[in-house]
């Protein structure tokens, strides 16, 4: 009883948790959920119902969960040794398990007795849905496969979830590995002061003389986007787009190339030892998209129709180039330098010039009143709450009616043994715990530039889209008003559907209305000025289409690789990103680029044969933003039927029938071109 992980808590109790408590806590939680399934499935003097069986495997599956996601979410942003030790323990033993019920016959007949006999037509559609998703899972599973092939699946998805822990490990790894000495300031001639501070700073907190920059991005980029110096452009570049592989300065120290030859191929027979055709066909058996055509042709529509944008703007870049004395060849750590400088000539806009008046002390108290304005809640600081580091803040909603509906943590900067990117993970899930409503709860994550000395952070403008992102993933999870876990929040929903409500939030970014409540100048408090407005809108869609093409790169390169999956070829990486790269990119990156190496959004996250997803649900983003600029930006009627329609139902029902059920009709592409500065 003395395991944090085993004791009943509100929240996760950060300041007790332990390498140490973790494979005891599953091992045992393992043993008695397997216990409790044999109990439930061996009473036959009744037929199973929804309350005698569904209800309680529920709860089984809320402990363990209770006890695995702060696990999961300590190892991604405070990794340690013994933390990863503990954590690679018990991948194989929960992907055993996970196997187990998904290919448990017994289980599987008392869902199908469920969903065929009369109880069925009176339950709820969301019990409904959670009897339907999980019969399909239960085939993805392997239920109708022979005992060998049940085997052998059994294998490869405990591989597979050792190797995709194995990728971000070695991302992480090679991410912190390198760092790069500054002792003369000259070598810096052209980074904003805010990027010098935060190297001098990093240097300090590591008990080093002069600057320090690192490969985690609010170093990174600044060099890419600032630095005079055009070989500490290309160290680090080379640095950062060759990390986890064979090639770079730490080449083959965490080589990831075998790893994702070998997930490959693991994919490839798993989809099909269950009668697909190839991974692709696979992932989209749980995806809005009807077949890899659809998705193949959606990508390649909107790749011919960018492609020509960002010739056009590559081939002004270049002429920029030359003219400022620039090299006759741009390389790829030349193209955030001349484009920022561009950028500057054109609308006399930097992003630096912007940071001054995104203050964290501003965005973050600005961002909360638009998600009251347009939903009818308020967002209140929570004290005492236990988390894992000082910098952490904690929140929760209440709505109009003074309800709780939910809790977040916020985890804003970045700092060494975080994983880098942005992120929404669930915490607790909404569900009916002993007759009363369970509040969900969420971490929110990024990486932004932390505090320098005694200002509060400065966000640029792009990360301040970053955090309307992720909080419009957390508004999905926490104002769900489903009452059943598998289909509560963002669960259940597919996942080419669920970047609707987060890339939809960024659209109040560009809003004055919106602005007026999270900018003003750090020290004076000054609005942000008009002029400096219309600049920003003037620069909105700058080289929006070497943007765009380079998200349909990783989205095409993502999808192919999936779908031609050839065993006697091998997975041919760099072979397939080249094809595709030719046919989308106008920027070629030089051939020792290992950009794949370190794309963890495929390789050790939920987006394989799935990036394509931010374009897919962007499409629904952007249609349903469009309603705003038709009824008002802050319209309150169309905010509470976006909330009840899309964020309160999560994955209760279909989200194509969630979005028509707002927008009145299925969504047409014409907002997203619009918005991507894509003319339709």
């Amino acid at each position: 009883m003395s395991n944090p992980l085993l004791t009943a808590s509100d929240l996760p109790a950060y300041h007790s948790i332990q390498a140490e408590h973790i494979e005891p806590a599953i091992d045992h939680l393992l043993a008695e959920n397997r216990a409790a399934i044999a109990d439930l499935l061996a009473d036959c003097t009744s037929p199973p119902t929804w309350t005698t069986l569904i209800q309680p495997l529920e709860e089984l599956e809320d402990r363990l969960s209770r006890a695995w996601s702060p696990v999961n979410h300590l190892h991604s942003v405070c990794d340690s040794e013994a933390l990863r030790s503990a954590y690679n323990a018990c991948l194989p033993k929960l992907s055993a398990y996970y196997t187990e019920l998904g290919q448990h016959e017994g289980l599987y007949q008392a869902y199908q007795h469920i969903a065929t006999g009369p109880e069925y037509t009176t339950l709820n559609p969301a019990q409904r849905k959670v009897i339907d998703n999980a019969l399909r899972d239960f085939r993805l599973s392997g239920i109708a496969l022979p005992a060998t092939q049940r085997e052998r699946y059994k294998t490869i998805m405990q591989e597979l979830s050792a190797l995709s822990a194995k990728f971000a490990e070695n991302v992480l790894d090679a991410t912190q590995a390198w760092t790069r000495p500054v002792h003369d300031e000259m070598e810096l001639a052209g980074l904003p002061d805010s990027a010098r501070a935060l190297a001098r700073q990093t240097a300090q907190q590591r008990g080093l003389e002069g600057w320090l920059l690192t490969l985690e991005l609010p170093s990174y980029l600044p060099v890419l986007n600032y630095a005079d110096n055009r070989e500490l452009r290309r160290e680090l570049y080379s640095a950062y787009c060759t990390r986890a592989s064979d090639q770079g300065p730490n080449a083959g120290q965490w080589d990831n190339s075998p790893v994702m030859e070998r997930i490959l191929a693991l994919r490839h027979e798993l989809a099909q030892l269950l009668g697909f055709a190839s991974y692709a066909d696979y992932s989209l058996a749980t995806k809005m998209a009807d077949s890899p055509a659809q998705v193949l042709d959606f990508l390649t529509d909107l790749a011919q129709r960018a492609r020509p944008q960002a010739q056009h703007e590559l081939d002004e870049l270049r002429s920029f180039a030359r003219e400022q004395g620039g090299p006759s060849e741009l390389e790829a750590w030349d193209i955030g330098y001349y484009a920022e400088k561009l950028r500057q000539q054109r609308y006399q806009l930097s992003q630096e010039e912007l940071r001054p008046y995104f203050p964290i002390t501003r965005v973050l108290p600005g961002l909360f009143a638009v998600a009251e304005k347009l939903f009818g809640i308020t967002i209140r600081a929570l004290d005492g709450v236990e988390v894992w580091d000082a910098a952490v803040q904690v929140y929760e909603i209440v709505d109009a009616s003074g309800t709780v509906r939910g809790r977040f943590y916020l985890d804003l900067y970045a700092r060494p043994r975080k994983r880098g990117g942005a992120w929404m993970d669930g915490c607790l899930t909404r569900r009916q715990v002993e007759g009363a409503v369970r509040r969900p709860a969420a971490y929110l994550v990024c990486n932004f530039t932390p505090p320098v000395g005694d200002d509060p952070a400065l966000l640029t403008h792009g990360e301040v889209q970053t955090l309307f992102h992720e909080f419009g993933h957390g508004l999905h999870h926490l104002l769900t008003t489903v009452d059943y876990a598998p289909v509560a929040g963002i669960h259940g929903v597919e996942w080419d559907a669920v970047e609707l409500p987060s890339q939809f939030l960024e659209n109040w970014c560009w809003s004055r209305e919106a602005l007026d409540l999270l900018a003003g100048h750090f020290q004076s408090g000054e609005p942000l000025p008009e002029a400096l407005y219309q600049r920003m809108l003037d620069a909105r869609y700058f080289q929006a289409g070497i943007l765009l093409a380079r998200q349909l790169e990783f989205a095409l390169f993502d999808f192919r690789l999936h779908h031609d999956y050839d065993p006697a070829q091998g997975g041919r990486v760099r072979e397939v990103l080249d094809t595709v790269r030719q046919q989308v990119a106008v920027i070629l990156p030089p051939p020792w680029n290992r950009f794949a190496n370190a794309f963890t959004h495929i390789f050790a996250g939920g987006y394989a044969a799935g990036y394509y997803s931010y374009k897919w649900a962007e499409v629904l983003s952007a249609d349903a933003f469009s309603a705003f600029e038709e009824s008002g930006i802050f319209d309150a009627t169309t905010g509470t039927r976006f909330r009840a329609q899309i964020l309160e139902v999560g994955g209760s029902r279909p989200a194509l029938d969630s979005f028509i059920a707002f927008r009145g009709r299925r969504p047409h592409i014409d907002a997203l071109l619009r918005l991507s500065g894509i003319a339709a």
